[in-house]
């Protein structure tokens, strides 16, 4: 009990307290707050052990307040003493059971303990109803250590999920889930394996996973296994193709680039509405200055997929080559409305405002793609994806982007 000091001085003059029993009140009172005092103002600048030699000190002098049992608890787990932050979580617990946060504090303090099961009811009460961003945030990265570290796969990434929508810049957010990711790709692939070893699918994937190993020569070979086992699948002469055109562009066989065109060629007999491979087709056309032929393909495969954002860059990028500029800005404008972050469509519109007398275009076209350099710059050569729409383009979306020709001017 604490008496303002008109209030002792009241007390003592009725003869309710000794004079003793007052200075002893009062001198409690003092170390109280000059404890309190000290302690706060450490953990707010980060000085954990000197908030620690404050708050000891204080929960002496006051060990039935709950509130200073849970700041000592706050301090224990940033010094990452989890087991001390678990006993002071539970001793203000049951002094005040209502005292807010304590349930997430407590969830992550047992699941840095590695007691997952203990810690999963506190930490999923935290991810979803608390109100402070923060520790909804550590709640939820929590959770994904707990989820995997309890094998519940599934839980993991639709944790992982919700962060992302929740936290997309956030660093530390972005690593943890990327593993979960990749996590899950593995644990799925592996039941693949465990599941169908000798099936297609296990075929295909290893397929796809050699060639982002760039391991070609087994690529090429994990698709022929497929095509022995189902000749006429979808999509594998188109990925054979793309591996084939890679080896080309790293310089493997002068030969790569014919094997690639015959196995695109061989995707549109199977899938006529491939448009990947009939975009690549086109695209090799146009870089053998096969201007022509490379337009005829662009244009067919516009008329069957005219929101296909890098055929209408590349056709306009023929049409600038064959000096049809007023012909290409419409397909520029295009691109640009379907990917506004494209910076080859700006700078070829920039050309071909330029080439049509339109100063104001180019100036403003030059603009945009000067932002976008800028901001690409360490990213020159880069995968563009398509959306699949209605299977017109291929699962993997993968296709050659389209780039600046270094002889063109803006």
């Amino acid at each position: 009990m604490s008496f303002p000091p008109r209030a002792l001085a009241y007390v003592l003059a009725a003869g309710l307290l000794s004079p003793l029993t007052v200075f002893s009140q009062a001198t409690h009172e003092d170390a109280v707050e000059k404890y309190s005092e000290a302690g706060q103002q450490a953990l707010a600048a980060g000085q954990y052990d000197e908030a620690l030699t404050n708050f000891e000190q204080l929960v002496k002098l006051e060990p039935g307040i709950a509130e200073v049992h849970a700041t000592l608890a706050v301090i224990y787990y940033k010094q990452r003493r989890y087991d001390a932050a678990v006993r002071e979580i539970r001793t203000a617990k049951k002094l005040k059971p209502g005292l807010p946060k304590l349930d997430s504090l407590l969830g992550m303090s047992l699941a840095e303990q590695g007691h997952f099961q203990e810690a999963l009811a506190g930490l999923e009460k935290g991810f979803q109803q608390a109100a402070d961003a923060e520790v909804r945030r550590m709640c939820g990265l929590q959770l994904l250590r707990v989820y995997t570290g309890l094998q519940r796969d599934e839980d993991a990434v639709a944790t992982a999920l919700q962060m992302n929508k929740l936290f997309p810049h956030d660093p530390e957010v972005l690593y943890h889930t990327g593993r979960i990711f990749g996590n899950y790709t593995y644990v799925v692939m592996e039941r693949l394996h465990d599941e169908a070893a000798d099936s297609i699918w296990m075929m295909q994937a290893q397929g796809e996973a050699f060639e982002s190993q760039k391991d070609y020569a087994a690529s090429i070979d994990a698709f022929k296994r497929v095509l022995t086992m189902e000749p006429n699948r979808p999509g594998i002469h188109y990925r054979m193709g793309r591996v084939y055109l890679r080896r080309f562009q790293e310089g493997y066989d002068a030969n790569d680039r014919d094997a690639a065109v015959e196995q695109f060629q061989q995707e549109l007999a199977v899938d006529p509405v491939n448009g990947n491979a009939a975009y690549e087709l086109a695209q090799i056309d146009y870089d053998l200055g096969n201007f022509e032929p490379a337009r005829e393909k662009f244009e067919a495969l516009l008329t069957q997929h005219p929101e296909f954002e890098q055929a209408q860059v590349g056709l306009a990028g023929v049409l600038l080559e064959t000096k049809l500029a007023e012909q290409a800005i419409p397909h520029l404008k295009q691109a640009i409305a379907l990917d506004a972050g494209d910076e080859v469509a700006w700078y070829r519109l920039a050309r071909a405002a330029r080439l049509t007398g339109d100063t104001a275009g180019q100036q403003q076209a030059m603009v945009e793609y000067q932002k976008l350099h800028e901001i690409k710059s360490s990213q020159r050569i880069k995968k563009t994806r398509q959306e699949a729409n209605a299977g017109a383009i291929s699962e993997s979306g993968e296709v050659t982007p389209q780039h600046i020709e270094q002889t063109s001017q803006p």
